[in-house]
């Protein structure tokens, strides 16, 4: 064969053996390489989700805004803050989203006391570090929770929204309204599959210096992710059990069969 000829022959296509598991995930798989390095359209994609991971930590909570859905789905709304008084503030510094300013705490007390306590359990929407999550996900997730146990015959104190939070704050304002158990609904670290992961916290009698041990995790709800009716189908589950025990943590588990209790 002559080298002109050799030159224009066409190497047959080779199936790529991944592809199929590629549609499956959005983990970063057989993503090829350019001599030593990743071809040039996995590193911009990876470049894209790292500018999309940072938007997210750094996107302004529309604290207003998701009071006023929640207002408009029926629920009584109540605002904090915690001492992280800045976004920069809150990212360096942690254990001032752990805790409510004087302000808040102050005017919670004052509520609760007007509003009586003995709630059966508190709900907490916290921006965290993806105050996105919050937007795209919450109000729908916590209308699912909130039809389910109002129907069962819970009493449930209003909904507080919470700014520069952290997932212990919701110990300090679940104890505040004298709550049995607080539910918060906070945004995820944001990684390199997901910006918008929404996580659900669950404490059993709420106060401060719990630790994570004594709390339950439902994560990643998002469309991609746990579907809001599965969340809140394992949360009310747990919920339930977690009455009956009087616990959460690591002697809780998820038993959930599915289906929404009655």
């Amino acid at each position: 064969m002559s080298d002109k000829k050799a030159l224009t022959k066409q190497s047959p296509a080779i199936a790529d053996p991944w592809a199929n598991l590629r549609q499956l995930t959005a983990a970063r798989i057989a993503l090829g390489r350019a001599g030593g390095s990743l071809p040039t359209a996995p590193q911009l994609e990876f470049q894209l989700a790292h500018a999309r991971a940072r938007d997210a930590v750094q996107l302004v909570f529309d604290a207003e805004g998701t009071q006023r859905r929640l207002q408009e789905s029926g629920r009584t709304v109540q605002r904090v803050h915690s001492e992280a008084e800045s976004r920069s503030v809150y990212l360096r510094r942690p254990d001032l989203g752990r805790r409510l300013d004087d302000p808040s705490r102050s005017a919670l007390a004052k509520f609760a006391a007007g509003e009586g306590r003995g709630f059966d359990a508190a709900f907490v929407v916290a921006d965290g570090l993806s105050p996105l999550a919050i937007h795209r996900h919450a109000v729908a997730v916590l209308d699912l929770i909130w039809q389910a146990l109002t129907q069962a015959g819970w009493r449930l104190a209003p909904v507080v929204v919470a700014e520069q939070s952290r997932v212990a704050l919701g110990d300090e304002i679940g104890a505040l309204l004298g709550a049995e158990q607080v539910a918060m609904l906070i945004g995820e670290r944001p990684g390199l599959s997901a910006a918008d992961s929404l996580g659900i916290y669950l404490t059993y009698a709420p106060r401060p210096g719990r630790t994570d041990a004594e709390r339950n995790c439902i994560s990643n709800i998002r469309p991609a992710g746990l579907r809001y009716e599965e969340a809140a189908r394992a949360l009310v589950q747990l919920m339930t059990r977690a009455r009956r025990l009087r616990l959460t943590g690591v002697g809780l588990k998820d038993e959930s069969d599915g289906v929404l209790p009655e």
